[in-house]
């Protein structure tokens, strides 16, 4: 019996995915991985960070919903906070590399940057037209 829960995601690029998990100070694999959970067990994803002592994370594409799943043994999920408050942290990054990224396709630039306390973020970006 397998230990995995797969959890569904809204991420879809790869790209911002790698970021995000960058930016929260992950260091992903990319490519066929294997991630490691209880006693041994390991599951295939496309991406994965490897946790000194088992327990890994790992994203597996969905061709189905075409968003990757978080894949990982929550018996072993030793992280600083739950795997629910990791995936709203992770979908922030996200959303925020994926809006930086299309802003400064459009010629924006940001101007300001705020971390509330509340934990959102505010973005101002500025364009200079002639």
């Amino acid at each position: 019996m397998s230990h995995f829960s797969t959890v569904k995601t809204q991420l879809r690029k790869r790209e911002p995915l790698l970021q995000a998990l960058h930016n929260l100070g992950y260091v992903p694999q990319e490519g066929e991985q294997l991630v490691r959970g209880y006693r041994g067990q390991t599951v295939k994803a496309q991406m994965s960070i490897q946790m000194p002592h088992g327990g890994d994370i790992g994203f597996r594409w969905n061709e189905t919903s075409k968003a990757y799943e978080l894949v990982t043994d929550l018996d072993l999920w030793k992280q600083q906070i739950p795997v629910d408050r990791f995936l709203a942290k992770l979908t922030q990054q996200y959303a925020l590399t994926t809006v930086l990224t299309a802003t400064a396709e459009e010629g924006f630039e940001v101007a300001e940057t705020k971390n509330n306390v509340d934990g959102s973020i505010e973005i101002v970006v500025t364009r200079w037209d002639s």
